[in-house]
């Protein structure tokens, strides 16, 4: 929702802010805040990684004295409880803030409300309303934790333009050019996680880390393996030491395979089955559980159509290179089971953009409406 100009202009240099922490912050919400004085800003923040210092706190202590009678502008309500650091309504009371600005109000119960109260009760007026849809698009996997127990889930897929991933002997090096494999990493910087199956582990050996870009805290790197049937002297298994790795498992994992991977230092979840493979909806509620707000899956086509299937796909980043493979190479997705086209699950597209030689597209999952 558009505000006064310069409230507007204030809140938009705060998410800007906060997206700085996404990736960085869970299980906490990558919130950004400025604090301005008499149309000048003197201090900045955003929720340093592993969810403190708070933004708020941060952009408090850089603006010092000066934050008596100013006004800050936060991409979210701030806390109002006691955690692993006091609230954020105290120290903006504490500090002498005379208003603070948010897009609405947190949807954490321990929130939800009462911090704004607090700081009305202490004489701080509070305005809501404002940059109220890139907020909720930039918490939107904060608040997707909360509401249905799970992270967000973006699935991307590099396809040919007949939508391969490979050809049929598996080679898909390269479908996209190195820009838009280079977005590729930023959109890696942006997520707690990087999902993919063992399949692509066996077929790719694959690092799954952001490169070529500084990041404070690297992905977890999550693979959903029934029989943790992947060696262990693989990229994977060589860089523990640079990020987690998470393994998702059944009862039928051998012994000796859960012993190796924990012994280098692997983190073993356990799952049920649901029918032949992992229960993927067990999975996320799992994620979920671990603190994990933001899940980019990579792949391959069977995992991938696992959570479309599931119902868990909630952005689509489909990355087209200008390359024809045929009916012979490997679909983009596994079989969905669809016999009729109103089953089919529907994106609405909300960007599009050129990327070297390729088309990069960005869908969100449309909800179906159930009426009464």
């Amino acid at each position: 929702m558009p505000g006064p100009p310069d409230d507007t202009r204030h809140m938009d240099r705060a998410l800007a802010l906060g997206r700085q922490g996404l990736g960085n912050t869970w299980p906490n919400p990558a919130v950004g805040c400025v604090v301005v004085r008499d149309g000048r800003v003197v201090g900045e923040g955003w929720t340093q990684p592993g969810g403190r210092p708070h933004a708020e706190r941060q952009a408090l202590d850089m603006a010092g004295a000066a934050a008596k009678g100013a006004t800050a502008y936060v991409t979210l309500e701030p806390c109002a409880h006691h955690g692993k650091t006091p609230p954020c309504t105290e120290a903006l009371i504490a500090a002498g803030i005379a208003r603070v600005v948010a897009p609405f109000a947190d949807a954490d119960p321990r929130v939800s409300g009462q911090g704004f109260a607090r700081l009305r009760e202490a004489g701080i007026a509070v305005e809501t309303g404002i940059g109220t849809d890139a907020a909720a698009h930039d918490h939107a996997g904060f608040f997707c934790r909360l509401s249905s127990g799970r992270p967000l889930v973006t699935l991307k897929l590099a396809t040919s333009l007949d939508g391969r991933i490979a050809t049929a002997n598996g080679d898909s090096q390269w479908i996209t050019g190195a820009e838009t494999r280079a977005g590729v990493h930023r959109l890696r910087a942006c997520h707690d996680a990087v999902l993919v199956g063992a399949g692509t582990v066996r077929a790719d050996d694959p690092l799954l880390t952001v490169r070529g870009i500084d990041v404070p805290r690297q992905p977890v790197r999550i693979v959903v393996s029934r029989r943790l049937d992947m060696p262990t002297d693989g990229r994977l298994g060589q860089t523990l030491d640079q990020a987690p790795v998470w393994l998702c498992h059944s009862d039928d994992a051998p012994i000796d395979a859960r012993e190796a991977w924990s012994g280098i230092g692997a983190k073993l979840l356990h799952l049920p089955l649901d029918g032949r493979q992992v229960d993927i909806a067990a999975l996320m509620q799992r994620l979920g559980r671990e603190g994990l707000t933001r899940v980019l899956c990579e792949g391959g086509g069977e995992l991938a159509a696992s959570l479309i299937a599931a119902d868990l796909v909630d952005r689509l980043e489909v990355h087209m290179g200008g390359v024809i493979i045929g009916a012979e190479g490997r679909p983009a997705l596994g079989a969905l089971g669809l016999d009729r086209l109103s089953d089919a699950p529907r994106f609405a597209l909300c960007d599009l953009w050129k990327s070297g030689d390729d088309v990069v597209q960005s869908w969100v999952r449309q909800r179906r409406q159930i009426h009464a």
